[in-house]
């Protein structure tokens, strides 16, 4: 019989997968620990110093090689990192892409040996600034608030469409009451929208009120109703758009924290696990059963003897 029928009967697995296994259980202790996180987290920091010792041209100029080494140890600690994590999937590739993170942190790190970004120090500078978001990784609660944030936006566009459509209105009623009056607030659309933008943040409302007033008593409806609806009414909308989205956020983190289900081969251990225990429950229960019988049987002699009668010895009297 050849080695592979071999390995099938005894229940083995190939080399290669054996190996991959191996080491994605090695490369996962290692990404797995604190101190990685903790490492990968302090190195983040420096990218971001760095970036922000560049900005200083009197620093660059004399300290330009060592920014550059600096820089080139930051991008082989962040390319290490990365091949550790696809190393520590080896076994289950797809697990890899289910993570968002995972995908952003190799597109960071790839479009950094790009040739056409490694020549342009303007995309090159904002390539090393979205690293700084890489942060979110090793933070449970900002990245909490960048998943709340990414999941609000369906309703801020929505917001968005209602207060530019409050915004319009209210511009052109401005524009047909106050156009002529003041026209440099409200002299076409454009400046009238400007001009209630600013107004929405109530910087000004006063002024804007007492030269409304000159115009007409009406202008205080006009102004009030304005803020009560931009001010309060659609910031208190978007407030609980983005408190909802926190919350269902923070519903998805701790959906991701629950441990996985477990595959097929993890529910036939424990299917033999159980079978076993019950085994040996079983076994245990027919022990104290017999126990029990011969308790029972041992306490039933000495009623026996004493009520068994008691026959005269033989030639004896009466």
């Amino acid at each position: 019989m050849s080695d592979e029928s071999d390995q099938h009967q005894q229940g083995t697995e190939p080399a290669p997968l054996s190996a991959r296994r191996e080491l994605a259980r090695r490369c996962r202790a290692v990404t797995e620990a604190r101190w990685f996180a903790l490492t990968v987290f302090t190195v983040i920091l420096a990218n971001a110093a760095l970036l922000g010792v560049e900005t200083y041209t009197g620093l660059v100029a004399d300290w330009r090689y060592w920014l550059r080494f600096a820089e080139h140890i930051c991008l082989a600690v962040f390319t290490v990192e990365i091949l550790l994590r696809l190393a520590a999937h080896a076994d289950r590739p797809r697990e890899f892409w289910k993570d968002p993170w995972n995908f952003f942190d190799l597109a960071v790190v790839l479009c950094a040996f790009l040739p056409v970004v490694r020549e342009n120090t303007t995309v090159l500078r904002l390539l090393r600034l979205a690293r700084v978001l890489r942060t979110a990784r090793f933070l449970p609660q900002l990245r909490i608030v960048l998943v709340a944030v990414a999941r609000s936006l369906p309703g801020t566009l929505s917001f968005l469409l209602v207060g530019a459509l409050l915004l319009y209105v209210y511009a052109m009623v401005g524009w047909v009451f106050f156009g002529t009056s003041d026209p440099e607030h409200y002299g076409s659309v454009g400046r009238a929208v400007l001009t209630l933008f600013l107004l929405m943040t109530l910087d000004g409302i006063g002024d804007a009120v007492r030269a409304g007033l000159e115009v007409s008593r009406w202008s205080l409806l006009y102004y009030a109703s304005y803020v009560l609806l931009a001010s309060f009414v659609l910031v208190n909308v978007l407030i609980g758009v983005v408190l909802t989205s926190l919350e269902e956020a923070r519903e998805l983190e701790r959906d991701e924290a629950r441990p996985a289900p477990a595959g097929p081969e993890e529910r036939r251990r424990l299917a033999e696990r159980i079978a076993t225990a019950r085994r040996a429950l079983d076994d245990l229960e027919r022990d104290l059963e017999g126990d029990l019988d011969r308790d029972r049987s041992l306490a039933r002699a000495p009623l026996a003897v004493a009520a068994e009668p008691t026959l005269p010895a033989p030639g004896g009297g009466p």
